[in-house]
């Protein structure tokens, strides 16, 4: 029988499917105090668990865990597991599926209801039809059975079952969820088994559709009135150190320099490559507000479509040249997002969808990018062009069928984008 210490915080959605692993096991976990962002970043735990991330599991003998798949597998006893390798084959296929194709979407769509990230449309109704799929999945393969795999709860209907759960509690009001009959009598078959509901509790399922909570996002993510309160603070204090050099201007042997000083301020504005460029019909902040609040398919694709202006802008098929360097699809995600973020000062004048393909292991990056110029933005402003070494970048016509197909499939994230291998995972907007 298993045994160790179970290190997470409380309703950690990812701890669930450890307890209740453990609760048909037998397996004897204790809970020891944990506070998030202090014990997971001591030396001695760190020591254990390199990555700092939990769930995180320590055994009786000292053997260190990660990663709460593998967790829950080590608390589980054959029943959970699969008795043969068929049905092992089977579990693991549905543990990945909750993962690979249920959890993203999730996030994308419940995440914001909770003021844990910014709420986009586009991607929550992108999220909203993933859902769909996966449960259109489950609810074929629930039409003759009671559990996914065998006649008995298995790490399939957890991992599957804890992963659905805040969908369920959150957002999938009844009028959403009433299509998927099936897959709603195993869920409520499952949440109340006793094992599950000695952890999860009563499970009420939501009335309402929740929204994305403005209020509860700004209380979690006070950094940016932080930094914004700092401003007026620096230029004061930067004033008195402006007006020394001033004075100094009278002397004639310091002028010559200060005049060579007083070009430096002035490169930037030089090096603007959209300095003096006369206003554009196409109004990209319009774009943008359209894109983020309308319907992709009906309202902002014909929108970008009427008002695009061919001889201001250039649209930029970006693909990125190193992918045997993308192990991990939240590697690449990170790796998108930090160029975006290098990228600031370019935000008024540029718009791209970057998508993020297949799955761990086999991972490809690749986007549409809108400049004001006809040229690569970022081989104007070596500011700019930190990370675009590292894309392929091809010029499409927009008067081209097959150019403007890839286009709109950037923008709605559905389709075989110029027949790349592999399946669209996730996207990432710069606007």
């Amino acid at each position: 029988m298993a045994a160790g210490a179970l290190y997470t915080y409380p309703d950690n959605f990812r701890a669930y499917k450890i307890l209740i692993a453990a609760e048909y096991s037998g397996a004897k976990i204790t809970l020891p105090p944990f506070k998030f962002g202090e014990t997971n970043q001591s030396a001695e735990f760190l020591k254990k668990f390199p990555l700092g991330k939990v769930p995180a599991f320590e055994t009786q003998d000292g053997k260190c865990i990660y990663e709460s798949n593998a967790i829950a597998y080590y608390v589980s006893n054959d029943q959970l597991r699969g008795k043969t390798p068929v049905e092992g084959a089977l579990i693991q296929q549905y543990v990945n599926f909750a993962d690979q194709e249920i959890l993203p979407a999730v996030a994308t769509w419940v995440f914001p209801t909770l003021g844990l990230m910014q709420f986009n449309k586009q991607a929550t109704d992108k999220a909203m039809e993933d859902v769909k799929k996966a449960l259109t999945v489950l609810n074929s393969a629930l039409l003759t059975k009671t559990f996914l795999v065998g006649e008995r709860v298995t790490l399939a209907d957890i991992a599957v079952g804890c992963n659905l759960l805040m969908l369920y509690k959150q957002v999938m009001e009844p009028s959403f969820r009433a299509q998927f009959g099936n897959v709603n009598r195993w869920f409520l078959t499952i949440v109340n088994q006793p094992q599950f509901k000695k952890i999860l509790g009563e499970v009420k399922l939501c009335e309402t559709m929740a929204k994305f909570d403005g209020k509860k996002y700004a209380e979690l993510h006070p950094k940016q009135d932080e930094k914004k309160e700092k401003k007026p603070k620096a230029t004061k204090e930067e004033k008195p150190k402006q007006e020394k050099p001033k004075k100094e201007k009278k002397e004639k042997p310091k002028k010559e320099e200060d005049d060579e000083e007083d070009d430096l301020p002035k490169q930037p504005k030089a090096k603007d490559p959209y300095a003096g460029l006369p206003k554009s019909s196409f109004d990209m902040d319009a774009f943008k507000r359209v894109y983020s609040n309308k319907d992709t398919a009906t309202e902002a694709i014909p929108y970008f479509w009427e008002h695009f202006n061919k001889e201001d802008f250039s649209i930029w098929l970006a693909e990125y040249m190193y992918d045997d360097e993308l192990s991990r699809v939240f590697m690449s995600c990170n790796l998108v997002s930090g160029m975006f973020q290098r990228l600031d000062k370019l935000r008024k004048t540029a718009f791209a969808s970057v998508g993020i393909f297949g799955v761990d292991g086999d991972v490809s990056i690749s986007g549409v990018w809108i400049f004001r110029t006809q040229t690569v933005a970022f081989e104007l402003n070596e500011d700019w062009a930190i990370d675009s070494p590292s894309y392929k970048f091809t010029k499409l016509d927009v008067d081209n069928p097959e150019h403007k197909k890839l286009i709109e499939e950037y923008f709605l994230w559905e389709g075989d984008f110029g027949g790349k291998k592999q399946k669209f995972n996730q996207g990432k907007i710069f606007k």
